[in-house]
């Protein structure tokens, strides 16, 4: 696999999330006002409920760039139940009041990443699951965020649209997390378009789940596992959670 989005020059990864911001929103104004109340490829949110996810996410990582830029300890959100309501109500707004609420979250946060200094990317804040990292990584949070929900506003995208930087910084991630939290024994990955083998627990292998990084990608996230197959061309396992 390639570089790492990580090894990027952090304007390579804004320019990154940014292509995804865009993509994300041609999805979303896809979509015919009728079918906001439809279910997306994440079978418990509708599309107004996914949409009001996405605006919400961008103005709690917002927050963490408030933090790295003034010092002031201001979390994603104020609660878990916070979270919880605000995408409760986002979804009870119009389409059209959805759309803005989008467009006017994801500006906010663009400004935020154009005002910081190279000092305030490194600034440590604390993401929701309680991790503390630099606040450069609020990029990469993004950047997932807006990549894989455009594929699950079910308006046209897939995972391979997704670069395949991002794609190659994701699979290893993911299976890494599973590693870290004993998950997946005996599990290990194998990338057809470039012969990787990622093994996710050491030792005896008994599960070979192989396919297209795209497919991989849409696999290790739960998306289903159209694009993968095992070895033995047995059923594909549900695989591990990894959020």
């Amino acid at each position: 696999m390639s570089t790492s989005f990580h090894d990027l020059a952090i304007p390579e990864r804004v320019a990154l999330v940014r292509e995804g911001s865009a993509h994300y929103t041609a999805q979303l104004m896809n979509i015919d006002d009728a079918d906001f109340g439809r279910e997306t490829l994440l079978s418990a949110w509708t599309a107004a409920e996914l949409a009001a996810h996405v605006a919400y996410n961008a103005a709690a990582l917002d927050n963490l760039m408030h933090w790295a830029h003034t010092g002031d300890k201001t979390p994603m959100y104020a609660t878990p139940e916070t979270r919880n309501q605000e995408i409760a109500y986002g979804a009870t707004l119009p389409p059209v009041e959805i759309r803005q609420l989008h467009v006017q979250t994801l500006a906010s946060l663009d400004q935020a990443w154009d005002e910081t200094s190279d000092q305030a990317w490194s600034n440590e804040v604390i993401t929701a699951q309680g991790m503390t990292v630099p606040a450069a990584m609020t990029v990469w949070m993004r950047t997932r965020e807006v990549w894989i929900h455009a594929v699950d506003l079910n308006a046209g995208a897939s995972f391979a649209d997704i670069p395949e930087i991002i794609l190659s910084t994701l699979v290893p991630e993911i299976a890494g997390k599973w590693r870290d939290s004993g998950l997946g024994e005996g599990l290990v990955l194998f990338n057809t378009d470039d012969d990787q083998l990622i093994e996710v627990s050491p030792g005896r292998q008994t599960t070979r789940v192989q396919g297209s990084l795209a497919g991989l990608a849409q696999w290790v996230t739960g998306r289903g596992s159209a694009g993968v197959h095992t070895s033995d061309r047995g059923e594909v396992p549900e695989p591990p959670r990894w959020l």
